[in-house]
Parts: C-alpha cells; sequence; structure tokens
C-alpha cells in the first residue's frame, strides 16, 4: 500500500510521553509525513524537538489555536512570531488557527482578531493556513473569503459542516477539505464526503483526538497518527475506488499545498 499523509496531528501531546517511539513506528509504518500544527507558545519546544528526532517525517507548523486566544493574545502571537522571523523555513504551514464557538462564544471577537492576524502571516511568509472551526464553520468562511486572493492557501481542518459549506469552501480553490476520523462513524459526514470530489480531500487524524472506528471504544481512548489508514480505507469505500487511489490522490493534494514537504519528501 501506499504510504500515506497525515496533515495534522498533535503527535508532540504529552499523552504520547510514555509509548512515543512506539507510536512513531507505527506511523512509520503507514505513513509518509506527519504535519504538526502548533496550539500557543507552551507548546513550541515539545512540537520542535519531534521535528528533530525524525528529521523529513514530522514537519512543524507556527499557530495560535482559537481554544488558546485568551487576553493575551498579542503577546502570544508576538512570541509565535518571533519564531517565525528567526527560522521561516522551518515552518510548512500558519496554524492551528481558525475559530471555535463550542467552547466559548464570549471570545469570538477576539479569536476574529488572532485570525486576521494569522491570515496577514499566511500571506507574508506564503504558508498556508491551517483552519479549525468547530461550530464555526460559516464564520471561519467568512472570515477567509473576506480576506481571499491569490496569495491564501489552507486547510478546513476536521470538517463536518454540510454539502454547501464544502461547496462554498471549494468555490475558493486553493483550500483544501481536511478528513479525519469522525468519517469512519458520522454517516452525516459520509454523505458529505462522498460528494466532494477527491483532488479537494487531504487526510488528517487530529491525533490525540477524535479516533476512528474501530479505537473509538479502545481504554484509553487516543488517536494516532497510524490511524489514517481508516480514514484511507473509509474514503475509498465511499467513492467506490481503491486505498492507493485515495493515498496518491489525497498525497499530491497535500505536497501541492504544502510545497515544503513536497520538497523534503523528494529529497529523501
Amino acid at each position: 500500500m501506499i504510504r500515506i499523509i497525515d496533515t495534522h496531528s498533535h503527535l508532540y501531546s504529552d499523552t504520547f510521553a510514555h509509548d512515543q517511539d512506539a507510536v512513531i513506528a507505527r506511523a512509520q509504518q503507514v505513513l509518509q509525513a506527519v504535519l504538526l500544527p502548533n496550539i500557543d507558545a507552551d507548546s513550541i519546544e515539545v512540537m520542535h524537538a519531534l521535528d528533530q528526532k525524525v528529521p523529513g517525517f514530522f514537519f512543524s507548523m507556527m499557530g495560535l489555536h482559537p481554544c488558546h486566544v485568551q487576553e493575551n493574545w498579542q503577546e502570544q502571537l508576538a512570541e509565535l512570531k518571533t519564531y517565525l522571523d528567526k527560522s521561516p523555513q522551518r515552518y510548512v504551514g500558519i496554524g492551528e488557527t481558525g475559530l471555535d464557538l463550542y467552547w466559548d462564544k464570549t471570545t469570538l471577537d477576539r479569536q476574529q482578531q488572532a485570525l486576521r492576524v494569522q491570515i496577514q502571516w499566511a500571506k507574508d511568509y506564503q504558508l498556508p493556513i491551517i483552519l479549525h472551526a468547530r461550530d464555526a464553520i460559516d464564520e471561519t468562511t467568512d472570515e477567509i473569503e473576506h480576506l481571499l486572493d491569490e496569495q491564501l492557501s489552507g486547510v478546513f481542518h476536521c470538517f463536518d459542516g454540510t454539502i454547501a459549506q464544502a461547496q462554498r469552501i471549494m468555490s475558493f480553490g486553493s483550500f483544501k477539505i481536511g478528513i479525519g476520523g469522525i468519517v469512519t462513524y458520522r454517516k452525516d459526514v459520509q454523505e458529505v464526503v462522498a460528494q466532494i470530489p477527491l483532488e479537494f480531500l487531504v487526510m488528517e487524524t487530529d491525533s490525540p483526538y477524535l479516533p476512528p472506528n474501530p479505537h473509538r471504544k479502545d481504554k484509553p481512548r487516543r488517536n494516532e497518527s497510524s490511524y489514517t489508514k481508516y480514514v484511507c480505507q473509509t474514503i475509498a469505500e465511499l467513492k467506490g475506488i481503491s486505498y492507493d487511489e485515495v493515498a496518491e490522490a489525497t498525497n499530491a493534494n497535500a505536497m501541492a499545498l504544502f510545497p515544503r514537504v513536497a520538497q523534503a519528501l523528494q529529497a529523501l
């Protein structure tokens, strides 16, 4: 089978502290690359430690997660930007950023402000932006549509919206739709993914969150990057094509969106 790309995984999480080497070994059997979105200033060093542990397999990104947009969000962003300015070639994307209206609707205004700053980073550094949009697909799409130009591209991560919402994202032309473990068990997501052309899809896990079937009842309940294979298998079944056809197409999509990842993989 073709080794695939997990475009969104937090394998630097302390959830994996006790068995990280085993998790990496399993990932390497299934995957050719794992992309690591940052969440705040505190996650940077552990993320860097992981991308240094297996160079050419892990790729770091830089951003502030909407659930971490607190009162000091401007100071947080200033600190994150120092890393971008110091080593701009180290990062393959801006994120994880976006909007989250599931946990706290009262912070929407500052989430929007932080997102707009990071959209400008994506343009300035010519990097794709990775968008979290939990219970906020329309609001996040509004922000992107307002600031969309030929410099802006990215991923709507962990998509669970309607076909109309997917079509709006696809109309931008430069954005992909990230599909994770929920496609293995949510019928509404399966119905939508079946209708999205393969050219717009990339695969992800969001490890350690949202484990797919058959691992949803594992104890402890944890997702890991090797489980991307279940996402690939489900997409193949929904579209009536082979696993390798999905892997080949979504890998091509990921490498077109993340050229620094493509260059590193081609150099191996």
